[in-house]
């Protein structure tokens, strides 16, 4: 007798597992972590953060020996390091006591820079002078000792260096001040007014030889007032130093340095035509003449008296 044997005994015993299962079911798909994942295709603790170290898969990467997760990550600023500062941030943290000195020891040492430097500096102004030579005037008041006559031998002595280098300022200074150098009169005579003020605030010693400083130096200052005046009474026949009442200023000067500025007065007299007191040699009417002319200059009306310029015959 045939016996018909079932299916069943010939499958694999794992497929009977599921009683479920038919024999018409497909065969079991393998799971995802069989297959080969795409380049595509991200994990899902990876979409967690964006941040690699906060991946709970980070800490079981295996890194290079030696090396740690810092070392590996770069950074977006360089390593900090010292250097020098440069040239302009240099020059802004100098006084201006500190840059005189580096310019200084710079033309000491390149003396083929000291034309340039002098070429390109800006032109001093006499403000700018003046502050300087009040400079050396306080430190000289400043030197005197106390419970002395100004004008004693003691104060001479102990003031001596300073009034020294204020005498020698005063040389180096004015000659900037002068023409051909310094062009136009009015900032000549400005300039020669103020440090003649400066020669007059001297001690008047008691000892003459100690006069000797201040004496020099009118005799400069008066050589100076006579260059500044000759020059600008060759421009429009000297009539333009009349505006300020430089004959007054000079004269009164004059009377301040006991006589010594007569150089200059003399040279004013010459270029203006007219004379603070009339002369012996000169006569009053000639003066009396000259003063009209320049009255008449001044207001515009010479030689309409003549019919200088009126075209008629």
């Amino acid at each position: 007798m045939n016996t018909i044997i079932s299916s069943d005994q010939f499958t694999a015993p794992h497929l009977l597992s599921d009683p479920y299962r038919t024999h018409a079911d497909p065969l079991p798909v393998p799971s995802m972590s069989g297959r080969k994942r795409k380049a595509s295709e991200e994990p899902d603790q990876d979409r967690m953060s964006t941040s690699p170290t906060a991946s709970p898969s980070f800490g079981s990467r295996l890194l290079p020996p030696g090396s740690t997760p810092r070392s590996i990550k770069r950074s977006r600023t360089g390593a900090a390091v010292g250097r020098p500062l440069a040239l302009p941030r240099l020059l802004e943290t100098l006084s201006a006591a500190e840059m005189r000195q580096l310019l200084q020891n710079v033309a000491d040492q390149h003396p083929e820079l000291q034309r340039e430097i002098v070429t390109k500096a800006p032109r001093p102004s006499i403000e700018s002078t003046l502050q300087v030579l009040s400079k050396y005037e306080d430190d000289f008041r400043e030197a005197f000792p106390l419970g002395n006559r100004p004008a004693s031998d003691y104060s001479y002595n102990r003031v001596r260096q300073h009034l020294q280098q204020l005498i020698e300022a005063l040389r180096d200074y004015t000659p900037h001040f002068l023409p051909p150098q310094e062009s136009q009169a009015i900032v000549s005579l400005n300039y020669l007014d103020s440090v003649t003020d400066i020669l007059h605030r001297l001690p008047n010693w008691d000892s003459y030889q100690h006069q000797r400083y201040k004496h020099e130096a009118y005799d400069e200052i008066a050589k100076a007032w006579a260059l500044v005046i000759r020059e600008a009474s060759k421009r429009a026949g000297g009539f333009h130093l009349q505006f300020g009442g430089w004959d007054q200023k000079l004269v009164d000067h004059n009377q301040k340095s006991g006589e010594r500025l007569e150089e200059a007065v003399n040279e004013l007299r010459s270029a203006l035509g007219f004379m603070q007191a009339a002369p012996s040699s000169a006569s009053p009417g000639v003066s009396e003449e000259r003063a009209s002319i320049r009255q008449q200059l001044f207001s515009g009306s010479y030689g309409q008296q003549l019919g200088v310029g009126q075209g008629g015959w």
